[in-house]
């Protein structure tokens, strides 16, 4: 609605009606409150009549998404809520469609796996072939891998939340370019706030750099703890650059970086992995 246009209800009814449906089929129960938008109505009208007619016109089972939530931040929703706003994020990945090279190539999104509130998560680079086939992160031999390192710690894949920086696999399974992982850098930030884990690990250069938003090499960003919006995170190599055809004796190094995790987290470090 444009400056000087007449305020017409019935327009503002039909679209609140319908964004509150598509709300609804997506699992969500509240509305956050939020600063009123500067609409620009005519006359002084007020847009609050309109929702409130139209919640007065919504079945009691519908009613609740205009029951306005108190202002609160992901780390004060209940885990149901953070579930649910979880489902809208994923749905809202499928659709992205920024990275126009990316989405024009890929099968499917890979967002991430695991449940809210998990002790840890691992962020990897992005998906690969297996990944993108099979909407899953880190299902291939790099996958494979990292489950052996997960068991080697004394925890289940189960326990853990695994994504990656980007969603969407780059074609040829090459590195994402800085635009692509900025294009995701949101999604990544919310994903992370509603997990809330207790610790990150980066796994390679590529995650460690646009997670912790920095240029140093991964020589210079292992072997310390460093900082992830209040999250202790942690960086170590990434599974594939172990693999037997690239530089297998690098284990020894990620095992070390997995005792010093387990010690952080005050877990049991196994005398040997």
């Amino acid at each position: 609605m444009s400056q000087g246009e007449p305020f017409n209800l019935n327009d503002v009814q039909r679209q609140l009606r319908r964004h509150v449906e598509s709300l609804r089929a997506a699992g969500v129960e509240w509305l956050p409150r939020g600063e009123p938008l500067p609409l620009g109505l005519s006359l002084g009208t007020s847009i609050a009549p309109a929702a409130e007619s139209l919640a007065a016109e919504t079945p009691a089972a519908e009613s609740s998404l205009f029951e306005i939530a108190p202002t609160s931040s992901a780390s004060e929703l209940s885990l149901e809520s953070r579930r649910q706003a979880l489902a809208v994020l994923t749905d809202e990945v499928k659709k992205c469609m920024k990275c126009a090279g990316l989405a024009s190539t890929r099968t499917q999104t890979v967002f991430g796996q695991g449940q809210v509130g998990v002790e840890l998560c691992f962020v990897g680079e992005a998906p690969g072939a297996d990944e993108d086939a099979q909407g899953l992160p880190f299902v291939g031999a790099a996958g494979q891998l990292l489950n052996k390192i997960i068991a080697a710690c004394g925890m289940k894949r189960e326990e853990i939340y695994i994504c990656n920086i980007i969603k969407c696999r780059p074609p040829g399974n090459r590195t994402p370019l800085p635009d692509e992982a900025s294009n995701c850098r949101g999604f990544l930030e919310r994903q992370l706030e509603l997990i809330q884990p207790k610790f990150i690990c980066a796994l390679g250069t590529c995650a460690a750099t646009n997670l912790l938003n920095t240029t140093k090499s991964l020589g210079m960003l292992r072997g310390k703890f460093h900082d992830y919006k209040g999250i202790p995170a942690m960086v170590t190599y990434h599974p594939a650059y172990l693999l037997p055809h690239r530089s297998p004796e690098k284990k020894r190094e990620v095992w070390e970086d997995m005792k010093m995790l387990l010690a952080r987290m005050g877990r049991p470090v196994p005398a040997k992995a």
